[in-house]
């Protein structure tokens, strides 16, 4: 038996056979075990049960497995031990830089799994500071936001995301191979904890359909995000972008964010349009797609409602934001300042930015 109180351990496992074969060992090593079969559930059991070990398959039904690893890292300490049936050199390498403590392959060798789950509870976590939900939520906020900007020859990109002091549901994402960018702006309806993990779970469905046309990959997030969305009462509004560097070409798909401009060299702008409602607010929607086109010189920003809060409506905003960018040294500059325009914003503040050089 492992310690003398009862240890809870979380099976992330679509297979119910495989699920019943871990929860047997795990319940003779003294854990009480709990089941997941989804990456949403497992990031929403994850939260629920606190447990201490985590066993996740990789071959999950709605997110890639190592994006639901990414997103439980963000604000558990369980030792989470990765399960899968690739047991290659790169898929082991993939999990342990994901956030994995442990690999297993399949089929799962009771004994193996036993001996892993004792070596890893010997090595104790450093104690946790004590932190309450509002400074989790803020610490799951800033784990979602990338690290550095993508890099596309004869672009200049830029973004950030400044918090509320309530932490909302804001995130943006960006992947590019250095042919195309993909870029995504997402707000997640609510505040604190809830607002944050559904944002965390966005994500991690986003980035599994990364290299997907931008209305096919809207449908496939909506499919997998909308029961949840909808047993909570929450959506998110959604910008998906997708820029060919080659041609300046950028498919795209708002699913009722409503805040993204291309500003054209010479100060005019244009809105982007609209193609659909938010996920989870309509059950079985649809969305179109649009395209518009980047000329040397143009740049396009998409942003957050945060922006908003300082203007008396949404065509002074825009306008303001249309001359903020034309002023600017570059897109750092541009986003720099676009917060510093919403520094009363009750709201959290999040924008991003990408010219096409002159």
């Amino acid at each position: 038996m492992l310690g003398h109180g009862a240890r809870r351990a979380l099976i992330v496992e679509d297979s119910a056979d495989v699920a019943i074969l871990l929860s047997a060992v795990l319940s003779g090593e003294g854990f009480v075990t709990e089941g997941a079969a989804s990456g949403h559930r497992a990031l929403e059991a994850a939260r629920e049960l606190k447990p201490d070990l985590i066993t996740l398959d990789l071959g999950l039904p709605d997110i890639d497995g190592l994006e639901v690893c990414r997103a439980l890292r963000l604000f558990t300490d369980a030792y989470i031990l990765v399960i899968s049936g690739s047991a290659d050199e790169a898929t082991r390498l993939a999990s342990l830089e994901a956030g994995a403590d442990g690999f297993l392959g399949k089929p799962v060798n009771p004994r193996e799994l036993k001996a892993r789950a004792e070596a890893m509870l010997r090595r104790p976590r450093a104690e946790p500071v004590p932190a309450t939900e509002l400074e989790t939520a803020a610490r799951v906020q800033r784990g979602l936001l990338p690290q550095r900007s993508p890099v596309l020859e004869g672009y200049d990109v830029a973004g950030a995301c400044r918090p509320s002091r309530s932490v909302g549901g804001d995130f943006f994402d960006w992947q590019s191979d250095g042919h195309v960018m993909d870029v995504t702006l997402a707000d997640a309806m609510g505040k604190g904890m809830g607002a944050a993990l559904i944002a965390a779970t966005a994500r991690a469905v986003l980035r599994a359909g990364i290299g997907e046309p931008p209305v096919a990959l809207v449908g496939h997030a909506a499919a997998a995000l909308e029961p949840d969305l909808e047993r909570i009462s929450s959506f998110i509004t959604l910008l998906y972008l997708q820029l060919d560097g080659a041609t300046g070409a950028v498919d795209y798909v708002d699913a009722g964010h409503g805040l993204g401009m291309l500003v054209h060299p010479g100060g005019g702008w244009e809105r982007l349009v609209t193609g659909g409602p938010p996920l989870g607010l309509v059950p079985e929607s649809t969305w179109s797609g649009a395209t518009l086109s980047m000329e040397p010189g143009s740049t396009v920003v998409v942003m957050s409602d945060g922006v908003l809060d300082s203007f008396g409506g949404l065509e002074e905003a825009l306008s303001a934001v249309a001359s903020v960018v034309q002023g600017a040294g570059g897109a750092q500059d541009a986003v720099d300042r676009l917060l510093d325009l919403a520094r009363e914003a009750e709201d959290d503040v999040t924008a991003v930015v990408f010219s096409r050089c002159a």
